[in-house]
């Protein structure tokens, strides 16, 4: 039988299944049954494909499971952020690792657009997706003209 364990972020989940995205490589994958899982968090599992054609999985193990935030809040982007953006032309994303764990995301933006913009990165499931990816516990979003932020921060 073929396993795949890593951290998979649940997009979907009814009564009788899930699906499943990996969140290192994108594959997507289907549970045969939902075991109590729940849209938008993220897990670190075990999945073994169902014979006899290997389309769907069941969990084998569930070593984690837990909602990785994503906030807009309302402050302003930090000095190290606006720094970065300075230079940038509009439409820019600028990615630098923060000491320890998690990144930093900065987006230029037209002046008047970055209020919308940090909504839609908020409202993104890649957004969590990439926070499982860094092993994050959670998501900042700070907006200011021209501006978006994107933390990526342990707990």
């Amino acid at each position: 039988m073929t396993q795949k364990a890593g951290t998979f972020l649940v997009t979907h989940t009814d009564e009788s299944s899930v699906t499943l995205r990996d969140v290192v490589d994108s594959q997507v994958l289907t549970l045969s049954e939902n075991p109590g899982l729940d849209a938008g968090t993220v897990i670190e599992a075990t999945l073994e494909a169902e014979p006899p054609m290997e389309v769907t999985y069941e969990l084998v193990e569930l070593a984690a499971e837990h909602e990785i935030p994503v906030e807009v809040v309302a402050l302003e982007p930090t000095q190290q952020a606006k720094a970065l953006a300075a230079d940038q032309p509009v439409g820019e994303l600028t990615t630098q690792e923060r000491a320890g764990t998690g990144e930093l995301h900065v987006l230029t933006v037209p002046d008047d657009e970055a209020d919308a913009t940090a909504e839609e990165v908020a409202a993104d499931e890649e957004t969590v997706a990439r926070a499982g990816r860094l092993g994050v516990d959670r998501v900042e979003i700070r907006a200011a003209s021209g501006v978006v932020s994107v933390r990526y921060l342990p707990d």
